[in-house]
C-alpha cells in the first residue's frame, strides 16, 4: 500500500536546460544508488521535475541530508530556484496502490488548504463528495490523500495517477458536478475560497 510518509522534492527548471537537468537528476540517482525507490515526474509546463521518495519513518530524512546537498551542487547549473521539498504523512485512499508510490504515466498534484476548525467536517464532506466522483471514475487510477507533517504550503494534498491522456481524466473534474463541489469547498472549508486550490499536472520520467 501507499507509503506512510512521502518526501517531495521539486526544482524549477531553466527551459533552455531542461533535458539535461533531467539527464543530470537521473544519473546522480544512479551514481548514489541507495536502493530507495523514488519516482521522478516532469511537469506537463515544463518548469519543473518532481521526486517522490517513500519513507517508513521521519527519523529517515536524517540520512538524506547528506544526498541532498550533494544534489543540489550536482544541480545547481539548471536551476530557475532551490529546491522546494515537504514531508507528507498518508491518512487515506479511495484508489489505493499495492506499491509505495505511484507509477502511473501522469500524475496531478492537487492541493487545499483547509481551516483547522473546519478539517474534521471537512474528512466527511469529501467522503462524500470528491471521492465518490473519483471512484466512479475509471480514468482515475491511483488518488492518495497525504496531509502536509513540514510544508511551506501546509495543508491537504491529494496524489491522482492515471495513464490516459489529461483531457480524459479531466472529465470528471470539469464536469458541472465537480465545479459545484469545488464551489462547496471554497465557500466551507478552504482557506481563501476557490483561490486555495492548487493542482498541477507531471508525467513520469522513463527508466525511473
Amino acid at each position: 500500500m501507499s507509503a506512510p510518509l512521502i518526501v517531495t522534492s521539486e526544482l524549477a527548471v531553466e527551459p533552455e536546460c531542461f533535458e539535461q537537468a533531467e539527464k543530470a537528476w537521473i544519473q546522480f540517482e544512479h551514481a548514489t544508488a541507495t536502493g530507495r525507490r523514488s519516482t521522478l515526474y516532469r511537469s506537463l509546463d515544463g518548469t519543473s521535475l518532481l521526486e517522490f521518495t517513500p519513507l517508513s519513518e521521519a527519523a529517515e530524512i536524517e540520512a538524506l541530508r547528506g544526498e541532498w546537498i550533494r544534489q543540489f551542487k550536482h544541480l545547481a547549473q539548471y536551476a530557475a530556484g532551490d529546491f522546494s521539498r515537504e514531508l507528507l504523512h498518508y491518512v487515506e485512499a479511495p484508489k489505493d496502490i499495492e506499491e509505495d508510490l505511484p507509477r502511473t504515466r501522469y500524475v496531478q498534484m492537487r492541493h487545499v488548504e483547509v481551516k483547522p476548525e473546519q478539517y474534521r467536517a471537512y474528512r466527511a464532506w469529501r467522503e462524500e463528495t470528491i471521492f465518490d466522483v473519483v471512484r466512479g471514475h475509471e480514468a482515475v487510477k491511483v488518488f492518495l490523500a497525504y496531509h502536509s507533517v513540514f510544508s511551506s504550503a501546509p495543508g491537504v494534498m491529494f496524489i491522482a495517477g492515471f495513464d490516459c491522456d489529461v483531457e480524459q481524466y479531466n472529465t470528471a473534474f470539469t464536469s458541472p458536478r465537480y465545479q459545484e463541489i469545488v464551489k462547496q469547498a471554497g465557500d466551507q472549508y478552504i482557506t481563501g475560497g476557490e483561490r486555495g486550490l492548487y493542482t498541477k499536472f507531471y508525467e513520469r520520467v522513463d527508466g525511473r
